[in-house]
């Protein structure tokens, strides 16, 4: 008879030792924590006194010990709030002092009420806590409910925390393989991004030019490119605005990082949030996979955001959340995502005007405005455009397989004198079409197309500025002498109002005449 506390003993002890090795084994068999833990519970019952077990791992972050599995008779979702601050749990008490911890009665413990209260509400009555650490790092704490009072001993401890040291290293490497997965999914989504912006991207590779007005701002980029400050890029269409923003990148820190674009015009309102920030599985209808929105591409680059004016009130304060804060949820997800994201922002709107009309959030017109830069119309550079004329019509005779020798004298004139309201853009369209209809070494353009009689400036080179200050005078009468404003003349003339400014400086217009 004295010999059976003995023999219990040893029996106790042989159980302990093959469950440590069914422990391996079961490690060595599972790849994900959900399928790893279920397996982990049915083996330790065999030893250990318990009905809840739970893995609680420390998100550094936010300061939190996150719940990740929660292995109960019940087996279902997790509780809606899975996440505690350090202070206030029990995991986090033993994460932070790596010191396991046993609660023999749960109502009577005041140390950590939430948690106590939803250990309550599952029944249990007495838990016990050992930390997950490996030789590199603290990954949070391992714990054990039981509906029993005082169920857990020394003994217990001794040996759950032998069990967590294997634990730890599985789930250290469950981890590992989790962030290399989506690491090599971040890459190959910005792979694909990036193919799809060489497909789509201008056809041309650098600023053309070398007129006064585009060095002033070329100067500006050089001055602002390697800080991380926002900028904002004003100019009427077709002026290159992204042109700029490209140069600020790669004359930035964040050059070998993914410059991401968006023309926030160019997407229905009801779809520009998810564009943005991305979107869960099932966050709305038609929602059938997981999206990573554009903030979460551009992390650790350039963000570069088009026609900024277009974006609707309702999602400006999400998006001065994101500029101010660098952190954002994706749709249906309460997760905040961090990230570090130089923002770009251009438009041809007038912003300041916006925002007086109420069309424009002031807070976040201050945010896009910290360093301002006017992108010149192609008017206010006249003498760049035989120089534009000379590379567009060679790239495109290079891609047409053509030979594209001489540019007749003028042709070039008419081309130099024309107003280009569609600036670069609409003189790169037209070249492209001229080379497509030129058979012989001369480049044909077709000068009717410019609504301007092809014979009229050579002989007198003031023809196009009459006609442009005849209009202007004629929508400045009709406004009344407003410059700004909904009914002013610059926007009956469809431009800025600085660029009205500047150009009845040009022109010498007052309203004394």
């Amino acid at each position: 008879m004295s010999d059976t506390p003995l023999t219990d003993s040893v029996d106790a002890l042989a159980q302990q030792y093959r469950t440590l090795l069914e422990v391996s084994e079961s490690i060595a068999l599972h790849r994900d924590l959900p399928s790893l833990f279920h397996d982990l519970a049915q083996r330790l019952h065999r030893v250990v006194n318990f009905e809840h077990m739970r893995l609680l791992l420390h998100d550094s972050e936010q300061n939190v010990m996150r719940l990740h599995v929660l292995e109960t008779p019940q087996a279902g979702e997790l509780p809606a709030c899975c996440d505690h601050p350090v202070e206030e749990s029990p995991g986090g008490w033993v994460w932070k002092t790596q010191v396991p911890l046993v609660i023999s009665q749960v109502e009577k413990e005041i140390r950590f009420p939430r948690v106590t209260k939803m250990m309550l509400d599952l029944g249990v009555k007495s838990f016990c806590a050992v930390p997950l650490t490996t030789a590199q790092r603290r990954l949070g704490a391992l714990g054990f409910g039981s509906l029993e009072e005082t169920a857990y001993d020394n003994a217990d401890l001794e040996f759950l925390q032998q069990v967590a040291k294997q634990v730890a290293v599985a789930v250290d490497n469950v981890l590992a393989y989790r962030e290399i997965t989506e690491l090599k999914d971040k890459l190959a989504k910005e792979k694909l991004y990036l193919e799809d912006e060489i497909r789509t991207e201008y056809n041309f590779e650098e600023i053309i030019g070398e007129s006064a007005a585009l060095k002033r701002i070329l100067k500006q980029v050089e001055t602002v490119a390697p800080t991380d400050s926002t900028v904002l890029i004003q100019g009427e269409t077709g002026t290159g605005k992204e042109l700029i923003a490209r140069a600020i990148h790669n004359l930035s820190g964040r050059r070998e990082r993914t410059f991401v674009k968006m023309n926030c015009a160019a997407i229905p309102t009801g779809l520009l949030e998810s564009e943005l920030f991305g979107h869960e599985r099932g966050a709305f209808t038609g929602a059938i996979a997981q999206k990573v929105g554009r903030f979460e591409l551009a992390h650790q680059g350039t963000l570069f955001l088009d026609e900024v004016g277009d974006i609707p009130l309702e999602l400006q304060s999400k998006l001065l959340r994101v500029l101010q804060e660098q952190e954002f949820e994706r749709l249906g997800s309460t997760k905040t995502l961090k990230v570090n994201v130089r923002l770009v922002a251009a438009t041809n709107r007038d912003l300041a005007q916006m925002v007086a009309d109420k069309q424009f959030r002031s807070d976040l017109y201050y945010r896009f405005n910290v360093f301002p830069i006017t992108s010149p119309s192609l008017r206010e550079r006249p003498e760049d455009i035989p120089l534009l004329v000379r590379y567009f019509a060679q790239q495109y005779a290079r891609q047409m397989s053509k030979q594209i020798e001489t540019i007749p004298a003028e042709t070039m004139a008419v081309l130099s004198k024309y107003h280009w309201p569609g600036n670069i853009r609409e003189l790169e369209n037209l070249i492209e079409r001229s080379v497509i209809l030129s058979r012989g070494p001369d480049l044909n353009v077709r000068l009717a197309e410019l609504k301007v009689p092809a014979t009229a400036v050579p002989d007198g080179a003031t023809t196009l500025e009459a006609a442009e200050r005849k209009h202007i005078l004629r929508a400045l009468r009709e406004a009344n002498w407003v410059i700004g404003g909904p009914s002013g003349a610059a926007a009956h003339l469809g431009m800025k109002r600085t660029t009205l400014q500047s150009k009845m400086r040009k022109l010498n217009i007052s309203r004394q005449m």
